[in-house]
C-alpha cells in the first residue's frame, strides 16, 4: 500500500475517522517508526556546536507524526473494538512503547542534549525552551540513560512486556464488561427502579433482539440497579458482578497484576529508586510515595469519625447491618427521608442537547470562547458530534468530539484525550475529544442525565480546555502534559458551576417546558450534597491508599493473593463488610492500563481536589463568572501547562499556596 494511500501516514487536523480501517494500522506505523529512528540518529551526528534546533528541536519534530497516529488508533481500539483493529493495535503496541522508551537510553544522543546543557547555547534559550532542556535531561536520567549497557537492554524488555500485559489487562476489562449480561422478564421484579432506568432497560434489550428488560455493567445501568431496586438478591447479583469483573478465565485478570507489579518494582530498583512511586512521583508535586501517603493519611484522620459516624446511622435508619450491594439503596432512602429529596427528580432537567449548550455558555461567559458544530468533520460514530473552538478574536483554538453513550464495542468510564498538541497562535489548532458513558435517549424521549453525569461531562470539558487553550510553544510541555497531581486542578474545578444557581439557569431546564430547577428542589440538592461526604471521601481515600500500598509494600511472597491483600487494605475504607472474593482492583484500569497510567498516582484526585476547592473560593467571592477571575485562571493555569512547576502556577493565581481546610469544609467536614 503506497504511503499516500494509507490516512495514519499523515494525519490533517480534521482526522478521516471514515477512512481509517485496520488493514492501515501495521504498515503505516511501522513506516512513521522508520522514519522516526531515522530523525533521531541525526541528532547524535549532526556536525557543528549544538542548538536547540538541532538537538531538542529535531528530538519534539521526529516522533510527533508517530505519536499522533499512535493516539488515533489507540482511540479507535478504545471506542470501535473489533478483532482485526484490536489484532493491529496489540501488534504494533509493543514496538511503539519499546521505541520510546529506547529514546532515553540512546547514548549519542544523551551526549548531544548533554552538550548543549554546557554550551553558551544554553544562556539564550526562552524560559521554556530552558525548562524543557532540563525536564528532558531529568527524565533521560529517570528513564535509565546512565545504566549500563546491560541495564538498559533489561529496561527495554521491561518496556516491551509492559505494553503487553497492561494492554491485555485493558481487553480482559473489556470483554469481560461486554459479556455480561442481566435479562429479567418479570417486570415487578424491577419495583424501585425510575422510568428512566426500566426504558434504558428495554431499549437496551430491543437492541438486542431481546424480550423484556436487559442490564449490563455498564455505569448507568449499575448504578440505577444499586441505588433503586427494591430486590436485594438481583442488587447482590450485579454488585458482585461488577465487583468481580475480569477475576474469572477467559479474562482473569489476576495473574497480570501481579506481573505489572513486578514489572515496576523490578524497574524502579533498576533506576535506583526504593519503590515505584518514589520512581513516578519525582517530578511531580508530591515528589515522594512517603509525601503522597502523609496526605492521604492525613485526610483519612480527620475524616475517620464522621465516616464512622454516618454509617452508623445508616445502619440504624436501615435497622441492621448494612451488605455491600445495600449501601447505595439505603442511603438513597435516608437522603429522600432526611432532605425530602430524590436525585431522579432532577434528570428531567438535564437534557444532554441543553447541558452541553449550557456548558458551552458557561467556557464563553468565563473565558470567552465560542463553540460552534463543525458537522463537516468525519467521526467514528453517527452519535459522535464534532465541533470547533474559537476565541474572542475570531482565532480557531481547535476543534474536538464529543462521544457521550455507551456502545458494547466502547470501554467504559468518562475520559478526555489530546488527538493532536498544535499552537493556534502561530496557525496551528488543537484537536481533542471528551468520551463518556451517560444515559442515552430511551422511550422517546432525549437523553436525560443525572446530576452525577452533568458533573462529568463538566469534569472531563475541564480537561479539553487545558488541551485547547494552551499556548506553550513546546508541544512536550503543552496541556496536559503537566505533573499528575495538577492535571486534574482544571477538570475538578469545573464541576464546581454545576452546583450554582447562577450556572444551573443556564443549562438545568426540563426538557419539556423549558422551566428553571424550582427553588425548593435546588435547596434540596445543595442541602444534600454534603451528605455521606465522608463516605464519598473515605471511598477515594480508599482507592488511593490500595494504590500507594500495592506500588510501596506488597510482596506476593509474603502478602499473597493480590486480590486478598487489596481487599484488606480496601476495608479499614468500606462502610459495609466486604465478601473474601471481593475483586475490584482486577478492573482497576487507571492503576494497570499502561506502564504507568495512574500508579502510585490515585492521591492525585484529593491533592487537586484540595487546589480545586481552593481555587474556586476566588471565584465564589469574586463572581462565578468573573470574566478577570476566569482570565487569571486561563492566564495561569489554562494557557501555560507545563511552563512552569506547579506550585509557581498555582501560586500565580491565588497569590499563596493552597488550603487543604478549603475542601474539608466544602465537604462539611470541619469541627
Amino acid at each position: 500500500m503506497p504511503p499516500e494511500a494509507n490516512p495514519l501516514s499523515e494525519i490533517p487536523h480534521a482526522i478521516p475517522f471514515d477512512r481509517i480501517h485496520a488493514s492501515h494500522v501495521v504498515p503505516a506505523i511501522e513506516a512513521l517508526l522508520d522514519e522516526a529512528r531515522a530523525k533521531i540518529a541525526e541528532i547524535s551526528v549532526a556536525k557543528g556546536p549544538p542548538t536547540y534546533a538541532s538537538t531538542l528541536g529535531k528530538l519534539e519534530a521526529a516522533t510527533e507524526r508517530l505519536e499522533i497516529a499512535m493516539t488515533v488508533v489507540g482511540h479507535l481500539e478504545s471506542v470501535t473494538s473489533h478483532p482485526e483493529l484490536r489484532e493491529a493495535y496489540n501488534k504494533v503496541k509493543p514496538e511503539v512503547s519499546a521505541f520510546h522508551a529506547g529514546i532515553p537510553l540512546d547514548a549519542g544522543l544523551y551526549a548531544a542534549l548533554r552538550a548543549l546543557s554546557e554550551s553558551p547555547e544554553a544562556k539564550l534559550l526562552s524560559p521554556t525552551e530552558a525548562r524543557f532542556l532540563e525536564r528532558t535531561l531529568d527524565e533521560f536520567r529517570r528513564s535509565g540513560a546512565e545504566l549500563d549497557a546491560a541495564g538498559k537492554k533489561r529496561l527495554e524488555a521491561l518496556t516491551r512486556e509492559f505494553a503487553e500485559v497492561t494492554l491485555k489487562f485493558s481487553q480482559n476489562v473489556l470483554d469481560a464488561t461486554a459479556a455480561w449480561e442481566l435479562l429479567i422478564d418479570d417486570r415487578a421484579k424491577l419495583a424501585g427502579l425510575p422510568e428512566s432506568a426500566i426504558e434504558a432497560a428495554s431499549e437496551s434489550a430491543k437492541q438486542k433482539g431481546q424480550p423484556g428488560y436487559r442490564f449490563t455493567l455498564q455505569a448507568p445501568s449499575v448504578i440505577a440497579v444499586l441505588t433503586y431496586l427494591d430486590d436485594p438478591v438481583i442488587r447482590e447479583h450485579v454488585w458482585r458482578a461488577f465487583s468481580g469483573r475480569a477475576t474469572a478465565a477467559p479474562w482473569d485478570n489476576r495473574p497480570l497484576i501481579e506481573r505489572i507489579l513486578e514489572l515496576r518494582r523490578e524497574k524502579a530498583r533498576l533506576l535506583g529508586y526504593q519503590d515505584f512511586a518514589d520512581l513516578v512521583l519525582a517530578d511531580r508535586m508530591a515528589k515522594t510515595g512517603a509525601r503522597a501517603r502523609e496526605f492521604i493519611d492525613d485526610l483519612a484522620v480527620r475524616t475517620r469519625r464522621s465516616f464512622e459516624e454516618e454509617n452508623r446511622v445508616l445502619s440504624a435508619f436501615r435497622g441492621g447491618p448494612l451488605s455491600p450491594w445495600d449501601v447505595a439503596y439505603w442511603a438513597e432512602k435516608q437522603r429522600i427521608a432526611k432532605y425530602d429529596f430524590d436525585s431522579e427528580a432532577l434528570r428531567p432537567y438535564f437534557p444532554l442537547d441543553r447541558v452541553v449548550s449550557g456548558l458551552f455558555e458557561t467556557v464563553q461567559r468565563l473565558y470567552g470562547l465560542e463553540v460552534v458544530a463543525a458537522r463537516e468533520l468525519p467521526t467514528w460514530s453517527p452519535s459522535v458530534q464534532a465541533y470547533r473552538v474559537k476565541d474572542g478574536d475570531g482565532t480557531t483554538l481547535g476543534s474536538f468530539y464529543a462521544d457521550f453513550f455507551p456502545r458494547d464495542e466502547k470501554r467504559g468510564g468518562a475520559w478526555m484525550n489530546g488527538l493532536i498538541t498544535g499552537l493556534p497562535t502561530r496557525g496551528s489548532p488543537h484537536v481533542g475529544l471528551i468520551c463518556a458513558n451517560v444515559s442515552p435517549p430511551t422511550g422517546g424521549k432525549p437523553a436525560l442525565l443525572t446530576h452525577d453525569e452533568v458533573e462529568t461531562l463538566f469534569h472531563e470539558f475541564g480537561h479539553l480546555l487545558h488541551h485547547l487553550l494552551s499556548r506553550v510553544e513546546v508541544r512536550s510541555l503543552a496541556g496536559t502534559n503537566v505533573a499528575w497531581d495538577f492535571v486534574e486542578l482544571p477538570s475538578q474545578i469545573m464541576e464546581n458551576w454545576c452546583w450554582e444557581r447562577e450556572a444551573l439557569d443556564l443549562f438545568g431546564r426540563h426538557y419539556e417546558t423549558g422551566e428553571r430547577i424550582p427553588e425548593d428542589l435546588f435547596q434540596k440538592m445543595t442541602a444534600a450534597r454534603t451528605y455521606r461526604a465522608a463516605n464519598a471521601m473515605m471511598r477515594q481515600l480508599g482507592f488511593a491508599t490500595v494504590d500507594l500500598a500495592l506500588h510501596v509494600a506488597y510482596d506476593h511472597s509474603k502478602d499473597g493473593d493480590v486480590l486478598a491483600y487489596a481487599r484488606d487494605v480496601m476495608q479499614r475504607f468500606s462502610p459495609a463488610p466486604l465478601p473474601a472474593d471481593y475483586g475490584f482492583i482486577a478492573s482497576f484500569s487507571h492503576l494497570f492500563s499502561s506502564e504507568v497510567a495512574y500508579a502510585a498516582g490515585y492521591y492525585s484526585y484529593k491533592w487537586a481536589e484540595v487546589l480545586d476547592a481552593d481555587a474556586f473560593t476566588r471565584f465564589k467571592e469574586q463572581g462565578v463568572f468573573n470574566r478577570e477571575v476566569g482570565r487569571a485562571f486561563r492566564q495561569n493555569v489554562l494557557e501555560r501547562g507545563n511552563a512552569a512547576e506547579a506550585g509557581e502556577l498555582y501560586r500565580g493565581f491565588m497569590g499563596r499556596d493552597p488550603d487543604l481546610d478549603a475542601l474539608l469544609l466544602r465537604s462539611g467536614l470541619t469541627p
